[in-house]
């Protein structure tokens, strides 16, 4: 069905996956639920009070910082607006705090677009799609931005899931390097990184990785899932008492619009009509015996 709307939530459903979606709270994933038991932490979307209580949302045009809502680009200075409580950073884009329309559903996939125009919050325009797709045992979520400025223009994109910490929560996946912040909360410098596989109990970790291998795992007694992305670099949050934590699959570094090659750092230079695109595939398996 090709349909055109603001819809407060739309429900998808494959077999024993579940997911629930709020368009209008940034276009989040309000819950992904296998057999009415959560696979990350998940609300019903008529309870959702916005994305940050919800199972994730799209990060774009950026993902992360941009280090005190300022940068230059092609030489001529922009500002963004903090937009995350008292933080003095700008975070995770746009997008997660926007409206979107539903532009097509189906019983077990739904697609959404957001058309944003240059305003204080970014200074580009640009026309984003979500499409969510439910496969049996897993949830495909690919985000596709296009700059629709007559202007280049710095993007990247990325997803924050919300994971359940759960008893025996552990986390497994490969990284190159791992990049330590400053009291800013702004990277300062790479250091060589390894296989990562613990409890997420003994973790203390808000880094950012690159050399990621593309797929992690997220395992506890009662589920297996994996996560896989088209995407180099890895976020891991594990905030200490939280129900939460959170693996974020990102196509660049945090602030990397501050480095002196940000393009080396996996932003990317859009051309007008130029289109980013990326997908992360979330499966859920059976714990194993």
């Amino acid at each position: 069905m090709v349909i055109t709307e603001t819809a407060p939530s739309v429900a998808l459903q494959c077999g024993a996956l579940r997911a629930e979606l709020r368009p209008d709270l940034g276009g989040s994933l309000a819950g992904l639920w296998w057999d009415d038991e959560p696979l990350l932490r998940s609300t019903p979307a008529e309870q959702l009070a916005g994305p940050r209580q919800s199972a994730g949302f799209a990060m774009l045009p950026y993902s992360n910082r941009i280090g005190h809502c300022q940068f230059e680009w092609q030489r001529q200075g922009h500002r963004t607006r903090p937009n995350f409580g008292d933080h003095p950073h700008s975070l995770h884009g746009v997008g997660w705090q926007r409206a979107w329309e539903v532009v097509g559903r189906h019983p077990q996939r739904a697609e959404l677009r957001l058309r944003h125009q240059p305003d204080a919050d970014w200074p580009f325009a640009f026309e984003a799609t979500q499409r969510f797709t439910l496969l049996g045992d897993a949830l495909r979520w690919d985000i596709s931005l296009r700059n629709t400025d007559t202007r280049m223009q710095p993007a990247g994109l990325g997803w924050h899931p919300y994971f359940l910490h759960r008893p025996g929560s552990r986390l497994r996946t490969q990284v190159a390097g791992r990049w330590e912040a400053g009291a800013d909360a702004l990277p300062r410098q790479r250091v060589a990184q390894g296989a990562l596989d613990a409890a997420v109990a003994g973790l203390a970790l808000d880094h950012c990785f690159d050399g990621w291998s593309g797929e992690a795992w997220v395992e506890d007694a009662r589920h297996r899932l994996h996560l896989t992305a088209s995407t180099w670099h890895l976020v891991v949050f594990t905030p200490a008492g939280a129900p939460h934590f959170c693996v974020e699959p990102v196509s660049h570094v945090n602030n990397a619009i501050q480095a002196p090659d940000p393009l080396a750092q996996g932003l990317v230079a859009l051309a007008p009509g130029q289109r980013l695109e990326g997908w992360m595939r979330l499966q859920r398996l059976p714990p194993l015996p």
